[in-house]
């Protein structure tokens, strides 16, 4: 009889536990609900609304900056460093559908508008005598720009070179010997020089010196001096040659 009312005592003191740990367990998946919904994120409220009335104005500026990163600036094209037009037209890719702002020493030129291939090409832009520092950004729909693209330099110079020619002068005679002038002259350093369409070398002070061959009678040597931005000056000598009698 003792050992069945022991018996039945452990089976309802086994109940009672069973009943107090699951109680348990919903008791703390409550509070652990709770904690998450609505503790927490008012927590992390507080927290924000503290740092926002901490942080300075620059900082807030920062984040908005960083924000426009997300989208990439655009690529521009320029095939060339220098030139000898007072306009150039810019070509290259953006994202598609989106505009592209063309600066100029820090200032904005123009506007041009993507295809749905994300290529652009803009309208003539006027330069400046001199080095030009050009770059992009991209705009999207609400006006937002991008980080500026890669800055590309551009020297404008409309100025001729010089050439200097001091042999042979013109209407220059030849009588007999080799079929054969000597061109002698001088350029601006580093710039190209050709004589009848051949390309002849400088020295590093820009003086050249070329042995030219000739035919019977007259003979007409151009010389031409280009520099890279695509100035020329042309200088001609006549040259009579006559056989040895």
């Amino acid at each position: 009889m003792a050992y069945k009312y022991s018996s039945r005592l452990a089976r309802n003191q086994a109940k009672k536990s069973k009943r107090k740990f699951t109680l348990s367990i919903i008791f703390i998946i409550l509070i652990l609900y709770a904690t998450l919904m609505w503790v927490l994120p008012n927590f992390i409220g507080a927290l924000g609304l503290i740092s926002g009335i901490l942080k300075p104005n620059n900082q807030i500026n920062q984040v908005s900056t960083a924000d426009n990163s997300l989208f990439a600036p655009p690529v521009l094209t320029i095939p060339f460093e220098s030139t000898n037009s007072s306009q150039i037209i810019i070509e290259g890719y953006a994202a598609p559908n989106s505009k592209v702002a063309i600066y100029v020493e820090d200032k904005q030129i123009i506007e041009a508008k993507t295809k749905p291939d994300g290529s652009f090409t803009t309208d003539k832009i006027d330069l400046s005598l001199g080095t030009n520092n050009i770059y992009g950004k991209t705009i999207d729909d609400k006006e937002n720009g991008s980080l500026p693209s890669k800055t590309l330099k551009v020297f404008y110079d409309n100025e001729k070179p010089t050439l200097e020619i001091g042999e042979p002068e013109d209407n220059k005679t030849i009588t007999g010997g080799d079929k054969k002038v000597t061109v002698k002259g001088k350029t601006d350093p580093g710039t190209n020089i050709f004589i009848n369409s051949q390309k002849i070398i400088l020295d590093s002070e820009g003086n050249f010196q070329q042995s030219v061959s000739i035919n019977d009678r007259e003979n007409i040597l151009t010389v031409k001096a280009r520099d890279s931005a695509g100035n020329e000056t042309e200088v001609a000598r006549k040259v009579i040659y006559k056989p040895s009698e």
